[in-house]
């Protein structure tokens, strides 16, 4: 269990709703606390961490502010994914936490409050986040597969519905990355566009020598997971399958 600061929260600011408000990680000339950067790449300490013993920080993803994962060139994508993957392995080999979290939230209803594209790396002192985490999680009818890496929807979601996942080997090759890219464009690209749904996360996992990407579609979250815990599986799963073959795959 992990402990939030509601004090810290209160002093965030919030434009993912009211595009007013003047967006934090545009004005890069105040960022403060940067750790490292590759162009407009920037990752950087979190100047608001909300959770208690847990060191918490962001990687902007592009200096376009209006931008999102599934309309970057693949060139940016792949310098993106390589770049934040060193750093999450990175704090990973350091051995000063338990695991290290890194996520992705996109939209009003995936729990970002900022709109401008960002990844979180959070290293969490106390909790292993594995200890809550299935391999049957990851589990599902393949879309697609290529080298060492594959697309799967799942069959044991752990929310709920249209939940997609990415498996590689943990020891990758550029290949495989530029793979992941592919895979990461057209799962967003089809959540927003076909799925119809506006908002998103994407959670990696590293568990037994594999890293896996879940991308997961987020709406008003069912009251049967809510309450029981029960997630529920989408009737059209074979059709959305053969819509991202034809779409994407063939």
């Amino acid at each position: 269990m992990l402990h939030f600061k509601s004090s810290m929260s209160k002093s965030k600011p919030e434009n993912i709703v009211n595009r007013q408000t003047t967006c934090p990680f545009c004005d890069t000339e105040r960022l403060t606390n940067i750790l490292d950067r590759d162009g407009s790449i920037i990752w950087l300490e979190n100047k608001y961490p909300t959770l208690i013993d847990t060191y918490q920080t962001i990687i902007i993803e592009t200096d376009q502010c209006e931008s999102e994962l599934s309309e970057y060139d693949q060139e940016h994508i792949r310098k993106l994914l390589n770049f934040t993957m060193n750093k999450w392995f990175d704090m990973q080999n350091s051995g000063k936490y338990a695991s290290i979290l890194l996520y992705k939230n996109h939209g009003h209803l995936s729990g970002g409050t900022i709109k401008h594209p960002h990844m979180q790396i959070v290293g969490l002192q106390n909790v292993d986040y594995k200890t809550n985490i299935q391999l049957d999680h990851f589990k599902g009818e393949i879309i697609d597969q290529a080298r060492n890496v594959s697309l799967t929807i799942s069959d044991f979601p752990i929310v709920g519905f249209t939940e997609l996942n990415i498996k590689m080997d943990e020891h990758y090759e550029q290949d495989d990355i530029d793979q992941l890219a592919i895979y990461l464009q057209s799962c967003t690209h089809f959540l927003l566009n076909y799925i119809k749904c506006n908002s998103y996360n994407l959670f990696f996992y590293k568990i037994d020598k594999h890293i896996y990407v879940k991308i997961m579609p987020r709406f008003v979250t069912s009251p049967l997971f809510v309450g029981y815990c029960i997630p529920q599986i989408s009737d059209h799963k074979y059709e959305i399958i053969k819509n991202m073959q034809e779409l994407y795959f063939n």
